[in-house]
């Protein structure tokens, strides 16, 4: 069984018991790691705060060289990362290299640059207003996106000076064992990061409580982010909320059809459907819908699901039995509430794994559930729409407002209608994902950003010195 990482040194859990993690493409035990009691908590956030005086007074460029240290030897280690995480939460092997672990290694190079060149102080009138790190972070992320998640927070948090006490999904942790390891190696003082594996409501919530952790960063669920906030609350602390999103996917008349269709499916499925920012909704004009439709249930037989090692695969399994259940009942629901299923369905596509085939909704309205809800699965929703109007307020209406995607003959008239759109980022005309660029949420997606300059902010504190 693995340990936990506390205060530069691998050790036991208080608890003295295992949590299972299981290859979702298999259904085997490939690992365990412990699971967490508050009693570690305790130590872990008493190791940060013990550290945080020397790092966060460290000079600039010593954090700087450590984090490149670091961000250099996951590139090098790429490889196996990638195959850790293909292993524990089954995406394909490609795509587990290149967006699941080069992506966050750029990421974390781009914050180790950050430590050195980003602004600390300015002058306002007779003031020097100048930032200091927030204090002892509590990082606590998903298993979707194991390692980047990770990244977005911790790289950052490290970055600005602040110490870390990070709990990873117990259900994919692999990828946050490698970066611990990565981390000791380069020497990264002991206490800086801290790495507890544990369940949410035991680890999790005692870490959004403690009274000495300065700031939670928590992704993943509304619900469950809701809880955490409420936590943070007792102690006043600040919160950085990346939660839910049901984004649509808003193709205009005169746009390119074929290309907005195959991008959309595309981008719904990525993953096995467990992205955050995934299009799961598409709104396409009636004039233009049923041959809409037809293109995405083409476009969605070519999504081969298979053993993430194999090539041929475009979709793996979801994570867990429970994920599966849950994608499945939501199936089950938009043909209980009319909607009409065109493509995959609730058979299981493989006798082993927890698969999900690429599934595609017809006459689907606004408030059924499978458009309104996050299903976490790969589940389009085809959405018909008449005018313009009524096409924004279909894409806007949903609790969520995470990201979302336009479409139109011009790059002007997608921007001009993507602006009014209430969410946190549209691509335009199919515009790709920028990681150095502010993600994150309006509405019930969350509070707070992440990437870019925006996420180095999260982690400071400001202070005006009148002179």
């Amino acid at each position: 069984m693995r340990q936990l990482y506390i205060g530069g040194s691998w050790a036991a859990s208080v608890s003295g018991e295992a949590i299972e993690v299981v290859n979702p493409a298999t259904e085997e035990i490939i690992d365990r790691v412990p699971a967490g009691v508050p009693d570690d908590v305790e130590a872990a956030v008493a190791a940060a705060r013990r550290s945080f005086p020397d790092w966060s007074g460290a000079a600039p460029e010593e954090r700087a060289k450590l984090l490149t240290a670091a961000a250099e030897l996951l590139t090098q280690r790429a490889g196996d990362v990638a195959r850790a995480i293909a292993t524990d939460m089954g995406s394909p092997l490609g795509f587990a290299l290149k967006v699941q672990t080069l992506m966050p290694a750029g990421v974390l190079a781009s914050y180790a640059r950050m430590a050195e060149s980003h602004p600390r102080e300015s002058q306002v009138g007779n003031s020097l207003v100048v930032k200091e790190p927030v204090g002892v972070v509590a990082a606590i992320t998903p298993w979707n996106y194991p390692l980047h998640q990770i990244v977005c927070k911790v790289a950052p948090a490290l970055a600005a000076g602040c110490t870390v006490v990070l709990k990873p999904s117990e259900v994919a942790p692999l990828a946050a064992y490698a970066l611990a390891d990565i981390f000791h190696e380069v020497g990264l003082p002991a206490g800086v990061f801290n790495l507890l594996s544990g369940r949410g409501p035991v680890v999790g919530e005692a870490m959004a409580a403690h009274p000495e952790v300065d700031m939670v960063s928590f992704t993943g669920s509304t619900t469950a982010g809701r809880r955490v906030a409420s936590l943070a609350a007792e102690t006043v602390k600040r919160v950085a909320l990346e939660l839910g999103g049901k984004s649509a996917n808003l193709i205009l008349p005169d746009a390119d059809l074929r290309a907005a269709v195959k991008a959309g499916v595309a981008n719904c499925f990525v993953n096995a459907g467990q992205t955050c920012s995934a299009w799961t909704r598409m709104i396409v004009h009636v004039d233009q819908y049923d041959e809409a439709v037809q293109m995405a249930v083409e476009a969605a037989r070519k999504y081969t699901v298979g053993d993430p090692f194999d090539e041929a695969t475009r979709i793996g399994p979801l994570v867990s039995a429970a994920q599966r259940d849950r994608v499945v009942r939501y199936i089950n629901r938009g043909q209980e509430e009319g909607a009409r299923l065109v493509a995959g369905g609730t058979e299981r596509p493989l006798p082993r794994g927890f698969y999900v085939e690429p599934t595609v909704f017809a006459g689907v309205e606004p408030g059924m559930t499978i458009a309104q809800e996050e299903i976490f699965g790969p589940v389009l929703s085809i959405i018909p729409y008449t005018s313009e109007e009524q096409a924004v307020r279909i894409a806007d209406g949903t609790r969520y407002g995470l990201s979302g995607a336009v479409w139109a003959g011009t790059r002007e008239r997608a921007i001009e209608v993507a602006r009014r759109l209430r969410t946190g980022q549209v691509a335009i005309n199919g515009g790709a994902f920028n990681p150095h660029a502010p993600f994150g949420g309006f509405k019930q997606s969350g509070v707070g950003r992440e990437l870019g300059e925006p996420g180095i902010e999260e982690y400071f504190e400001v202070k005006s010195l009148q002179l």
